[in-house]
C-alpha cells in the first residue's frame, strides 16, 4: 500500500505557504495562516475527512485576506494531486449531505483530472466575524484548479451564516473522504470504464 502524503510550498510575491498532508491520517491538523475563521474551517476538512493537514502561510494580511485564503487553496489542491498520484484504486466520487441545527448543505466531488466548481452559496451577511464569506468561493476554486477535481456546493438551508460555512466544509471532508478511499475490487485499475479519467 502506497503513501499517500504530500508535501508542496508555495512563494508568492504576496504569500509563503506550506502545506503537507496525508490521506489516511486521523484527522489531526495544525494551522498557522493569521486568518482564523479559515483555520476552522481547513479544522473541518480535517477532521471529517481523516486527513492530516499542517498548513503555514505568511501572507499580505495588512492588505486583506484574499490573497492568503486563495493561494492557501491552490497549494492545497496541489497537495492533494501529489498525494493521489496516478488515482488508481479509488472510489473516486464522493457525497455528503451535512446538517448543523436549521443549515444543511450538499457537497459532491469527483477527482477527473478535469477542474470544475459548481458554487451555490447565499450567506445574508458579507461578514463572519472579520471574515469575507466571498473568500470562500476563491478558496474553492483554487483548489478545484490545482486539485484536478469536479466540485459541486449547494447550500440547501440555512439562516445562521457560520453554520452554513460549517456545514459546507464539514460535507467537503466527508465527500473527499469517500472519494478518496481505496476500493479493493479496483485494485491497480483506473477509475474509469476508458482508461482515462
Amino acid at each position: 500500500m502506497t503513501n499517500r502524503t504530500a508535501s508542496v510550498e508555495r512563494n508568492t510575491l504576496e504569500t509563503q505557504i506550506s502545506v503537507s498532508i496525508d490521506l489516511d491520517g486521523t484527522g489531526t491538523a495544525k494551522f498557522e495562516t493569521g486568518v482564523p475563521f479559515l483555520e476552522h474551517m481547513l479544522d473541518q476538512i480535517a477532521r471529517h475527512g481523516m486527513i492530516d493537514m499542517d498548513i503555514a502561510c505568511k501572507g499580505d494580511l495588512q492588505i486583506d485576506d484574499h490573497h492568503t485564503v486563495e493561494d492557501i487553496g491552490i497549494t492545497l489542491g496541489k497537495a492533494f494531486a501529489q498525494a493521489l498520484g496516478d488515482k488508481k484504486g479509488l472510489y473516486r466520487y464522493g457525497h455528503a449531505y451535512v446538517p448543523l441545527d436549521e443549515a444543511l448543505s450538499r457537497v459532491v466531488i469527483d477527482f477527473s483530472g478535469r477542474p470544475g466548481l459548481y458554487y451555490e452559496v447565499e450567506f445574508n451577511r458579507a461578514m463572519i466575524g472579520s471574515f469575507d464569506v466571498d473568500l470562500f468561493r476563491e478558496f474553492f476554486q483554487g483548489f478545484v484548479n490545482h486539485a484536478g477535481v469536479s466540485l459541486h456546493i449547494d447550500n440547501l438551508k440555512g439562516i445562521n451564516a457560520h453554520h452554513i460555512a460549517e456545514t459546507v466544509f464539514k460535507a467537503m471532508g466527508r465527500a473527499v473522504r469517500m472519494a478518496v478511499t481505496r476500493d479493493p475490487r479496483m485494485e491497480g485499475i483506473m477509475p474509469s470504464t476508458k482508461g482515462v479519467l
